[in-house]
């Protein structure tokens, strides 16, 4: 049975909305919820990105849903010794309830301190290590390490939950699947490839598989198409560039490239239940545990009476739950 979730967009809402958000996602029947983990928006048009684990924080006390981080980089904005914390801090606040999901990241959020973008390899190699570093301090034991990409000295945490967080690692590729398959709990991602979750589950078939998609209900296509080209033209350019491009400023110019009949192919837009059921049915055939469904554009309250009365009725329907 697939569960359905919510996706909260740290780039485009405001602490206080996505506190709203989670709120009415529960009332509308999702069964947990999903934060991104960014320090810029993709564009100016998105407009925001507040600091997750503040808001975390604000959801673990507004709320009952499981949280994850979708996803945070633990490689160079921020050392894995504070991301361990931040964890550690988050799964005792949510009674259990958080899962910590991890990735290779972007250069849009982790270059702001100057600190060069590696290649891909390197980039993986970094998350390896840093996985090993919040692990050991998941034990609660005194840790020190001194690695290829980090140095932690006497470091221990003494908030602690009863059991840590599990750990979900994001891929796209059959390289950071592989990855995901040595070192993750989980394997998180925004694609229906079923070939890249069995590739996950080669090691262990029992391992949990969870994915994103974006849509935009509106009252008409048209309308929907035009908000979803508007505020998310970057969920579809090519090949490397959402990893390596530095600045909104860029993302921008780059998006020039993306019509709206590229959007209007790849996004579930406007009212038909159908459709929405149709492209959230894709993830379902291609293996994964959990959907986690993200609402473009200001209507989140049209959005969830949308899903709440038409859309999970059908996916429930079709043996989802």
């Amino acid at each position: 049975m697939t569960e359905f979730g919510y996706f909260l967009s740290c780039e485009e809402f405001g602490p206080a909305d996505l506190v709203e958000q989670a709120r009415m996602a529960e009332d509308a029947g999702f069964g947990s919820l999903w934060i991104s983990d960014h320090y810029h928006p993709w564009n100016g048009e998105q407009g925001q990105s507040p600091f997750v684990w503040s808001v975390i924080g604000a959801l673990s006390q507004s709320c009952g849903l499981p949280v994850e981080t979708a996803v945070t980089c633990p490689t160079v904005r921020i050392h894995p010794a504070v991301i361990a914390q931040a964890a550690a801090t988050s799964q005792v606040m949510l009674d259990g309830r958080f899962r910590l999901g991890l990735g290779s990241g972007e250069a849009l959020n982790e270059h702001i301190l100057g600190d060069a973008w590696p290649p891909a390899d390197v980039r993986l190699d970094m998350l390896e290590e840093a996985v090993e570093v919040i692990r050991r301090l998941f034990t609660g034991e005194e840790v020190t390490h001194r690695g290829r990409h980090y140095t932690v000295e006497n470091a221990r945490l003494y908030t602690l939950p009863d059991s840590p967080p599990p750990i979900d690692i994001s891929a796209f590729g059959p390289k950071a699947a592989d990855l995901a398959s040595r070192i993750g709990d989980g394997f998180v991602s925004t694609a229906p490839d079923a070939r890249l979750v069995d590739r996950f589950r080669s090691r262990d078939a029992g391992r949990p598989a969870y994915a994103a998609t974006k849509v935009c209900w509106a009252e008409s296509r048209e309308e929907a198409v035009r908000t979803a080209h508007r505020l998310w033209p970057t969920e579809h350019l090519p090949g490397e560039l959402d990893q390596i491009l530095p600045t909104p400023a860029h993302f921008e110019q780059a998006s020039t490239l993306v019509t709206e009949e590229t959007v209007a192919d790849a996004v579930a837009c406007g009212p038909d239940p159908e459709e929405h059921a149709r492209r959230l049915r894709a993830y379902v055939d291609a293996g994964f545990d959990a959907v986690h469904v993200g609402q473009i554009g200001p209507d989140q309250r049209g959005f969830f009476d949308f899903y709440r009365k038409e859309v999970l009725p059908l996916l429930r329907g079709n043996g989802s739950a």
